[in-house]
């Protein structure tokens, strides 16, 4: 679904682009990757690499980083998705290692746990009751199920390999991750003037420290958890920047069971306890959403936003498992079909908006019923070659011309 919330007032333009990706889980990203691959291959003028200013909440800051770090869909589809990255493997693996140290700590603490709530029932036996037992054994629960520690290391890895940084001040475009500090309640924007100096790799595991799932991301003495709990995706930050074209991707939509086909999938409540907390969660993330969509117009009347979303009725997109590797695959392809579908439903409106910046939006491309997220891929990837052969060339000739006018001096 694609919403386009033209300016309000038209005056001479900045020229700056920007994107600014929610957050979802796996899920969300792996969405986001296909809807921005999609935009990549019929948005021509400019690469999405190329962009003024990147902003990422949770996992749609892993997302960011890399596009801000010069790391195109192309890049991340071959490492993410197809696990065939030969820049920096990547393992789905990584998501999922239990949280030893979390566990470790439970069980350190919990005999004298017990014992204070022992103490605590004998002394008031009738007043006590189930709550002398649950209190104590309530503040040792460990806080996190999965360690974010390797997904933290790898991304060192990937952003300090060749031609890419995990410092914020030596990247050419601004980079915003967004996180919430536990202990206050507040929001932090690292990448601002006051969170330079925390790596990318950190900041963006502190995003995307989901309480419950993983643990938070102790920083400067102060502990951080999910960008999400606040704001949905924090798209102001790019229009505070002068930006005058956003691009906003939200891949959390709340289901629309009354448009499902299969009577098993009709009625949420019967579909157990993760279904009814994922309908929860998403109701409030896009109610949120659409809120800061209109304030967006009232205070940066001189910008274009676009939002690109899963329509309400997407089975697919609901209940995919998204840990399992075809479950990657599918959910990347059906996000890139749909983008396409989307962005072709509103080429009239879209095209002059984009050709305003200089930009093209390719329709025959987008009429193209043979693509393929993984075709697509491939075609971008050749022609990177390609371009990669010529300078090789002309690098070789302009060498043998230097060697050839030293040997004549």
């Amino acid at each position: 679904m694609l919403t386009i919330q033209p300016a309000r007032q038209h005056r001479a333009g900045t020229g700056k682009l920007a994107i600014a990706l929610a957050g979802g889980g796996p899920l969300g990203a792996f969405y986001e990757l296909g809807a921005l691959h999609a935009l990549g291959e019929c948005v021509e003028g400019r690469e999405l690499t190329d962009f003024d200013v990147y902003v990422g909440v949770s996992s749609g800051s892993l997302v960011a980083a890399g596009l801000a770090n010069g790391l195109d869909t192309t890049s991340m589809g071959s490492t993410f998705i197809q696990d065939e990255s030969t820049l920096v493997p990547f393992s789905p693996q990584m998501l999922l290692q239990p949280a030893i140290g979390q566990y470790a700590r439970w069980l350190a603490l919990l005999p004298q746990a017990l014992l204070d709530a022992a103490r605590q029932y004998v002394k008031e036996p009738i007043q006590s009751g189930w709550s002398a037992l649950v209190g104590p054994i309530a503040r040792v629960v460990p806080t996190a199920l999965f360690d974010n520690a390797p997904l933290e290391r790898y991304l060192h890895k990937l952003f300090t390999s060749r031609g890419h940084t995990d410092d914020f001040r030596e990247l050419r475009a601004k980079l915003y991750v967004v996180a919430t500090n536990l202990n206050t309640g507040n929001t932090v924007v690292f990448g601002d003037k006051r969170h330079t100096r925390t790596p990318i790799s950190r900041a963006v595991i502190a995003s995307a420290a989901l309480p419950g799932l993983y643990p938070s991301v102790k920083i400067d003495g102060q502990h951080y958890v999910d960008g999400a709990l606040i704001r949905t995706v924090h798209a102001s930050l790019a229009l505070e920047a002068g930006c005058d074209l956003l691009i906003c991707i939200n891949p959390l939509v709340p289901f629309d069971a009354s448009q499902s086909r299969d009577h098993r999938r009709s009625n949420l409540a019967d579909n157990g306890l993760p279904a009814i907390l994922s309908q929860t969660f998403r109701a409030l993330i896009y109610s949120r959403m659409h809120v800061g969509m209109a304030r967006y117009g009232l205070h940066f009347p001189c910008a274009d936003v676009l939002l690109l979303e899963p329509d309400r009725g997407d089975e697919r997109l609901f209940f995919t498992n998204v840990f399992r590797y075809t479950g990657r695959h599918r959910l990347v392809e059906h996000a890139y079909q749909c983008t396409r579908r989307d962005l072709l439903a509103g080429a009239s409106t879209l095209a002059p908006l984009l050709a305003k910046r200089g930009l093209e939006l390719n329709e025959k491309r987008l009429k193209d019923r043979k693509r393929t997220f993984a075709s697509a891929a491939r075609e971008r990837s050749a022609r990177a070659r390609q371009t990669t052969r010529r300078l090789d060339a002309a690098l070789n000739k302009l060498d043998s011309v230097l060697s050839a006018e030293s040997r004549a001096n």
